[in-house]
C-alpha cells in the first residue's frame, strides 16, 4: 500500500517546500504498562513535527525490535502491530529529514548491535554540522554502515563501536565529540537514555507517570499519555532510567541557545517551552505587530492555523474585529496522492479556500507565521484578492528568514529565500500586498520571556551560535556525496515496511 510522506502538509509542489519541521522523539520507562501505546499517542501529539517516517523500538529487557516506515505515525502503526510490540521500554521518532534522503533506511529510530551482545537504538531531533568527520571516524573504526545516510545512523555505530564500555560509558566519550543541535532518546534492552546538547537548541522535557519515567520533544506529548512535566532535560545532559531509578551526567558545560523559530511556528501552540506557553508568547507577538505596523483595516484574519495566535493578538491591540477568512483542509496532510501539474496550478486552493463573504468589501489585515519564498503569501493575497478583498495588508509574527537553519529546520538555501535578495518594499510588491510588516527582533524575543544571549537566532541575523564547517560540508545530503561511502560493500536494505533487528557486529536486517 502506497504510504504518505505528509509534504502536502506544507506546501503543494514537493520541489519546492517551504520551512520544514524539525523531528519529534518520545521515550518511555514503564514496567507494567502498554509502552507501544504511551509511545504511539506521544508520537501522535508530536505528528507536527516531522511527517516523512514514523518508527519505534521497544524492548521486553531481552531484546530490542524496531518498526518503522515512511508515512504519518497512523498509517504506519496499527493495533495488532502495537499489541505485538511489548515490553516495559520504548523509544519513538517522527521524521522531517534534515541530513539524508526520505526513505526507509533513513527513517528512525536507528539499531545497533555490539559484538558483546547489547543492542542500541536511538532517535535524533536536530542535526549535527560535523557529519563528514563522524562518518571518517566510523570508518576509521571499521564500522559497516547499513545503507542508511545520516547522521543519526553515525552516532549509533559510535555507540555501538565501543563494546568494551557500557552504554552509558560509550555515550560520555561520543556526546562530546558531537557538533551540532540534538536532542537524543535512546536505548538498551533494559534503560531508557535522554541527551541534549550543551547549547540546548531543539526541545527536550522529562515526565513523570505513575510507574515510570517519560521523555518527549514538547509537554504537549506529557499531557497526551497523562505524564506530569518534572522538568527539561538541562543541555549538555544524559540522563539514564533503569529499575534503579533517574541519574543525571553532564558531558558538557551548558551554554543554552534555545532555537528562536520554535515560538513562531514549530512547537505546538500548547507546548511551555522554558517556561513559556507558546499561544501565549504568539498572541504578545501579535500584539506587538500591532503596535510596530498599524494600519486602518475592517478585519484581521489570520493564516491557518500557525497564524492564529499572533492574529488574536494583533486584532486585540489593534481593536479591529478577529474573524475567519481563510478555511483550511484539515486532511490535505494525509493524502499521498501528488497533485498534478493542473491541481498544482491551483496552487494554495488544496489547502486554503477564502470565505468569499467574509472579506468582500473589506480592508484585510492577514497575519501569517514568516515568508520563506513568498509562494504561499502570494498565492493567499491573490486569492483575497479574487474574492473580493479591497486591500490586503500582510503582518508576519517573525522578521524575515534571511539566513539558512543547519541545527534541525530545513528552510530553503540562502540564494532561495525571499529576504536575502530584495528589502521590504520589495518583498511586499512580489507578493503583491498592499503594505508589509514584520515583527522586529528584539519585539519577538521580548516575547519569549528569554534573554536575547539564551537564543538561537540564527535565520534571523546570521549569528549562528555553534560553529559551521568550511567549504560544503554541510547540508541535507553531506553523507550521499562526500567521500566514499562506508556502505559501498553492502547491499541496502529492501524498502519496505517492517521491523528491524540488530544482528551481532551492527548490521540491521529486516523482519517483515
Amino acid at each position: 500500500m502506497p504510504r504518505g510522506d505528509g509534504r502536502l502538509s506544507h506546501d503543494l509542489d514537493p520541489q519546492r517546500p517551504g520551512p520544514q519541521d524539525a523531528c519529534g522523539v518520545f521515550g518511555v520507562w514503564a514496567p507494567g504498562e502498554e509502552v507501544a501505546n504511551l509511545t504511539y499517542f506521544g508520537l501522535y501529539a508530536l505528528q507536527h513535527r516531522g511527517q516523512e517516517a514514523a518508527g519505534m523500538a521497544v524492548s521486553d529487557g531481552s531484546g530490542v525490535v524496531v518498526y518503522k516506515d515512511l508515512g504519518l505515525v497512523a498509517q504506519v502503526f496499527d493495533e495488532p502491530t502495537l499489541a505485538s510490540l511489548r515490553g516495559h521500554l520504548a523509544i519513538g521518532h517522527a521524521r522531517y529529514s534534515t541530513t539524508g534522503a526520505s526513505n526507509w533506511e533513513n527513517a528512525q529510530p536507528t539499531i545497533r548491535s555490539t559484538t558483546s551482545g547489547t543492542t542500541i537504538a536511538l532517535a535524533h531531533n536536530g542535526n549535527l554540522v560535523n557529519t563528514a568527520e563522524l562518518e571518517k571516524e566510523v570508518a576509521e573504526r571499521g564500522l559497516i554502515a547499513d545503507g542508511s545516510t545520516n547522521d543519526t545512523s553515525l552516532v549509533t555505530m559510535l555507540l555501538a563501536g565501543r563494546p568494551d564500555l557500557s552504554v552509558e560509558a560509550a555515550a560520555l566519550e561520543v556526546l562530546p565529540q558531537l557538533r551540532g543541535a540534538f536532542s537524543f532518546v535512546f536505548m538498551d534492552e533494559s534503560t531508557l537514555y535522554a541527551a541534549r546538547d550543551a547549547h540546548g537548541v531543539r526541545p527536550l522535557v522529562l515526565g513523570r507517570l505513575e510507574r515510570g519515567w517519560v521523555v518527549a520533544s514538547e509537554t504537549a506529548a506529557l499531557d497526551i499519555v497523562g505524564a506530569s512535566v518534572v522538568r527539561e532535560v538541562e543541555p549538555g545532559e544524559l540522563i539514564a532510567i533503569d529499575e534503579n531509578g533517574l541519574r543525571s551526567t553532564r558531558f558538557a558545560a551548558p551554554e543554552p541557545k534555545g532555537c528562536l523559530f520554535e515560538y513562531v511556528y514549530i512547537a505546538r501552540p500548547d507546548a511551555t517551552i522554558a517556561g513559556r506557553n507558546v499561544h501565549a508568547a504568539r498572541v504578545q507577538i501579535g500584539r506587538q505587530l500591532a503596535k510596530e505596523h498599524p494600519v486602518e483595516a475592517d478585519l484581521v484574519i489570520p493564516v491557518p492555523e500557525s497564524g492564529t495566535p499572533a492574529a488574536i493578538g494583533y486584532a486585540e491591540a489593534s481593536g479591529i474585529t478577529y474573524g475567519a477568512g481563510l478555511m483550511k483542509n484539515p486532511y490535505v496532510g494525509r493524502t499521498f496522492i501528488q497533485p498534478s501539474q493542473t491541481l498544482r496550478q491551483l496552487g494554495i486552493r488544496l489547502k486554503l479556500n477564502p470565505l468569499r463573504e467574509n472579506v468582500r468589501g473589506k480592508r484585510l489585515v492577514v497575519v501569517d507565521d514568516s515568508i520563506v519564498r513568498g509562494n504561499t503569501q502570494r498565492a493567499i493575497v491573490r486569492m483575497l484578492r479574487e474574492a473580493g478583498a479591497l486591500e490586503v495588508h500582510v503582518r508576519i509574527s517573525s522578521p524575515p528568514v534571511s539566513w539558512p537553519c543547519f541545527y534541525g529546520i530545513d528552510f530553503a538555501t540562502r540564494a532561495e529565500l525571499l529576504a536575502n535578495g530584495l528589502d521590504n518594499d520589495g518583498i511586499r510588491r512580489s507578493i503583491g500586498a498592499d503594505t508589509l510588516g514584520y515583527v522586529s527582533l528584539p519585539g519577538l524575543i521580548a516575547a519569549t520571556e528569554q534573554p536575547k544571549t539564551r537564543l538561537c537566532r540564527a535565520c534571523f541575523d546570521g549569528e549562528y551560535p555553534i560553529e559551521l564547517p568550511a567549504g560544503n560540508l554541510i547540508g541535507k545530503h553531506v553523507l550521499e556525496g562526500v567521500g566514499r561511502r562506508v556502505a559501498n560493500s553492502t547491499p541496502e536494505a529492501p524498502h519496505t515496511n517492517g521491523s528491524s533487528v540488530a544482528t551481532p557486529g551492527g548490521v540491521t536486517a529486516n523482519r517483515p
